[in-house]
């Protein structure tokens, strides 16, 4: 998408976001069954013209390679957080396996400890045949696998390493961002990483899962761009809206967010691309941004250690 992207057949290309494939962030578009990719390479300009209304983008049926279009064409909030109806959410199976409504699919899944920022570290399970996907969509500044078994068997090792205190299950996007800016060294976040590992395989005896206790901790910062911290200032867009455009030239994307660097030397745009999702695209080369609800964020200063002298 992009520059580049294709016109709009009839209906549209609807926007699915951006997610992570074999190692490399991919924004992808959808025109009924058709659907549209192109990896979101650093240091290529991008716009698109937002056209509503916002709709769902369908749902991930059981056993389907492929995500169903929603059957209504529901319409969805234009700033909200949900990019699916609550038909389509009642059937996504990605929805139903996050809320325990899966109880077996036969696969084999890892326990994962990954790492935010200071006094972040998660704890979670993927399915083993996505890899590293869903660590590179969530965003963990680094991560290492645990351990490796059934859905049932990795689920109980998930909630007994949660409930010891040693790591969450969840965190906001927020608190996320806000560790952007400092997140120590490598060597830090290895030693975390593998110190909680242990904590969690003491836990973890007599589980029926394969511990893993070698696996290497995977460090993301350099990829995310974000050795250097994120931009001293930016702006976060909130939300969009019906023929609002969306422009700038990519930094390296950071889980399913980007990173726009605008003209003239203004403040770079941060877009979580679910916001993007369910909005129909049409390319706008040459045009600014513009018709965003922008809130600034800046660095936060260093705290003043000097003693007073008086």
């Amino acid at each position: 998408m992009g520059v580049n992207a294709p016109r709009a057949a009839a209906g549209g290309w609807i926007s699915t976001g951006l997610h992570w494939q074999d190692g490399r962030p991919v924004l992808s578009a959808v025109n009924g069954r058709r659907r549209h990719e192109r990896v979101a390479e650093p240091g290529v300009p991008v716009g698109w013209l937002l056209t509503g209304p916002r709709r769902c983008t369908g749902a991930w049926l059981a056993g389907a390679t492929e995500r169903t279009p929603c059957p209504h064409h529901a319409v969805i909030e234009p700033d909200g957080g949900a990019v699916q109806c609550p038909a389509c959410q009642s059937v996504d199976r990605g929805l139903a396996l996050a809320r325990d409504q899966i109880l077996d699919d036969g696969r084999t899944y890892r326990l994962y400890l990954a790492w935010f920022g200071e006094g972040l570290l998660k704890v979670g399970l993927t399915a083993e045949q996505r890899g590293t996907n869903r660590l590179l969509e969530q965003g963990a500044l680094a991560w290492t696998f645990a351990a490796r078994g059934s859905l049932p068997a990795v689920r109980r090792a998930e909630l007994t390493v949660a409930a010891s205190g040693l790591a969450r299950e969840r965190f906001t996007g927020k608190a996320k961002t806000e560790h952007w800016w400092r997140h120590g060294d490598a060597a830090h976040r290895r030693t975390v990483l593998t110190d909680a590992r242990e904590r969690a395989h003491r836990l973890l005896d007599g589980h029926a899962v394969e511990l893993l206790p070698g696996h290497p901790v995977t460090d993301h910062v350099a990829l995310y761009g974000l050795a250097d911290g994120a931009p001293a200032a930016y702006g976060q867009i909130d939300a969009l809206a019906d023929g609002a455009v969306v422009a700038g030239t990519l930094r390296p994307p950071i889980g399913r967010y980007l990173l726009l660097d605008q003209p003239e030397d203004a403040d770079p745009l941060l877009l979580d691309t679910r916001l993007l999702t369910g909005w129909t695209l049409t390319p706008a080369p040459g045009r600014a941004a513009s018709g965003l609800t922008v809130r600034p964020r800046l660095r936060p200063q260093e705290a003043d250690t000097q003693e007073a002298l008086f």
